[in-house]
């Protein structure tokens, strides 16, 4: 490799789309035209200071969830990374857009739990049938 630049893995780059979406929105609510334009390098820098920041965040809430002697990071271990941080403003709305997934979410997951429980039914009638065939030797 003949760069003197490291690149970062693909794995950890943020998907472009999503941080010029998300950057595009933030910025024209700012201007008062709406249009606003934002240089290649300028999105890059954006997704490289998002990566870094929840890269941050996450290893603080990993020593959070370790202090508490559980392997598994939860929401709370979040929430208490950014208010350890000093990013108090961010919980409140980031709580308020996890209770909004969680409400979508729970439609989704009952449907899914519904039809999961349909084709284990059917599973086991048909089971139960072939078995009827076998006892009587047809």
């Amino acid at each position: 490799m003949g760069d003197t630049e490291k690149a970062v893995p693909e794995t950890e780059e943020l998907p472009r789309t999503i941080v010029r979406r998300i950057v595009k929105d933030k910025l024209s609510r700012c201007s008062k035209d709406g249009d606003i334009s934002v240089h290649k390098d300028a999105l890059l820098a954006f997704a490289e200071s998002a990566r870094i920041f929840i890269h941050y965040i996450s290893a603080t809430a990993n020593d959070i969830c370790k202090e508490s002697k559980r392997q598994i990071l939860n929401a709370d271990d979040i929430f208490k990374a950014l208010e350890e941080t000093e990013f108090h403003e961010f919980v409140r709305p980031l709580k308020a857009s996890l209770e909004e997934f969680k409400r979508k979410n729970a439609g989704k997951k009952a449907e899914a739990s519904k039809a999961k429980e349909i084709k284990k039914k059917r599973k086991l009638e048909d089971e139960s049938s072939d078995k009827g065939v076998d006892a009587d030797g047809k």
